[in-house]
């Protein structure tokens, strides 16, 4: 599945003299060879692989600065990549150029325990960070599944599974370390807990898919480890029970720290890749954070909530293993539904609503699912209203593609109408451009992009991204 065919045709040639330049400053640490650029190319989008002209290595910001000023003076584009774990096409290389790769940027810079922050480089992942700071008593929460770099996460706007406890990286990421197209070396905030001093760069730049500048540091915000965590799972007979228990639970205030959504087709592939025998129903997965009696306090009350909402059991996951290996099952929910039409791929989109409308929408875009005679799941963060439709196709197949795209487009169209928004938290890249229209209306797209001239003039920081130049 390929790009538009008139983004492809904008490659833009890479000048010799850029190439020995980059191979004067960076060795072996600059490759052009096929394999290490399709690699690069790609990411967890069903997109075939659209790779740079090169990839070089970056170990600091001045580097990053330098290659930056040189592919500036050539005119020829750079993408920024992190672990590659993005959705929606973010690292394709549309116009060729080099893709700087941050993933030997990533020592952890400082960690200030007394003040519950970290300053890392942006090829920290965040299970590394959790590692290091883990004797502090401290722990950093965002979860989008997957092991990203922090800042890819910061760059994509990442939530994930603790955010509706914990927030997303728009509310954890205090200042960015920022190479902008020119080649400058800015920072943004400070590790403060609020300024009220001049435009808030930090937050036109988390979110911005290396379109405006790429992040070489990020300022995150830590938690105390709670004193107590528990997990409960339980099933419901019809998806509506399971979503419409999440929205009383939030409307009452109970404080819990992660649920999760399945529907049915969910549970059976991941009961098929873990070895597990869940009961072939939606599901929720809740977890609780918090002292031993709160902890209790809180998951009583659900329990009660969940039992209203005709609930199939309530067990228990009290045990760390046993947590875990429900939490891996969980994250392994998009490779688990692969297994189930072997050759296929994965068009994988989300959507974010009010959460009074959730129920709705995802009833909605399941009965669209099923019309269309789509594989499917659905899988939610519903605590927060933002829900992800993985959907099976056959990659040679336009006709399957199609139907699948038409179900993304409605259930789009259904979230904004609902006032929600295009997505949740994958973020725009290419697959969601005409929709971030649709959100917000030209004249706020006008001014993102006269943002994204004043910022980026020459148009090299990951162009065809977000919006159209």
């Amino acid at each position: 599945m390929n790009p538009p065919v008139q983004l492809a045709a904008l490659r833009r040639s890479l000048p010799e003299a850029l190439l020995s330049a980059l191979q004067s400053l960076f060795g072996e640490r600059l490759s052009t060879a096929q394999a290490m650029r399709e690699h690069h190319g790609r990411d967890e989008s069903s997109y075939d692989p659209m790779p740079p002209d090169a990839v070089i290595f970056a170990h600091s910001t001045d580097e990053v600065a330098t290659a930056v000023k040189l592919c500036g003076s050539h005119g020829v584009p750079i993408i920024a990549y992190g672990a590659g774990t993005s959705l929606e096409g973010h690292v394709l290389a549309l116009q060729g150029g080099i893709t700087i790769d941050l993933s030997q940027m990533n020592q952890v810079v400082a960690v200030h325990a007394e003040d519950l922050t970290a300053t890392v480089q942006a090829g920290v992942t965040r299970k590394q960070l959790n590692q290091e700071i883990r004797d502090t008593g401290l722990f950093f929460p965002i979860d989008p599944g997957a092991d990203a770099s922090l800042g890819g996460m910061a760059a994509t706007r990442a939530s994930g599974t603790n955010a509706v406890r914990y927030g997303t990286m728009r509310e954890n990421t205090l200042a960015l370390t920022v190479v902008t197209a020119d080649g400058r070396i800015i920072r943004t905030g400070t590790r403060a807990k609020k300024s009220s001093a001049g435009y808030d760069l930090t937050r036109v730049f988390v979110g911005s898919e290396g379109t405006l500048g790429i992040i070489t540091e990020v300022t995150v915000k830590l938690y105390p480890q709670p004193e107590a965590i528990s997990a409960a799972v339980c099933s419901f007979h019809t998806a509506a029970d399971a979503v419409n228990a999440v929205i009383r639970t939030i409307q009452m205030g109970v404080p819990i720290a992660r649920v999760e959504f399945l529907d049915e087709n969910g549970v059976k592939a991941i009961n098929a890749h873990d070895k597990l025998s869940l009961p072939e129903k939606p599901l929720l997965l809740f977890e609780f954070h918090g002292s031993e009696n709160g902890v209790k306090e809180q998951a009583e009350l659900v329990q009660d909530i969940a039992a209203e909402h005709n609930a199939i059991g309530f067990e228990w996951a009290t045990r760390p293993e046993d947590r875990s290996r429900l939490w891996a099952a969980r994250h392994n929910a998009y490779f688990a539904l692969l297994q189930m039409r072997p050759g296929s791929r994965a068009i994988s989109t989300d959507c974010c609503v009010p959460i009074s409308r959730l129920a709705e929408c995802i009833l909605e875009t399941k009965a669209d699912c099923e019309k269309n005679g789509i594989i499917y799941s659905i899988i939610g963060h519903i605590g927060d209203g933002n829900f992800h439709v993985q959907m099976l196709v056959d990659p040679h197949d336009a006709a399957d593609i199609a139907r699948a795209e038409g179900i993304n487009e409605r259930m789009v169209g259904r979230a904004l109408a609902m006032d929600g928004t295009c997505t949740g938290e994958h973020g725009v890249g290419l697959h969601k451009m005409d929709f971030l229209v649709q959100e917000h209306g030209e004249g706020a797209i006008d001014t993102m992009r006269a943002i994204k001239h004043a910022l980026d003039p020459g148009n090299i920081m990951n162009p065809g991204k977000i919006i159209r130049w």
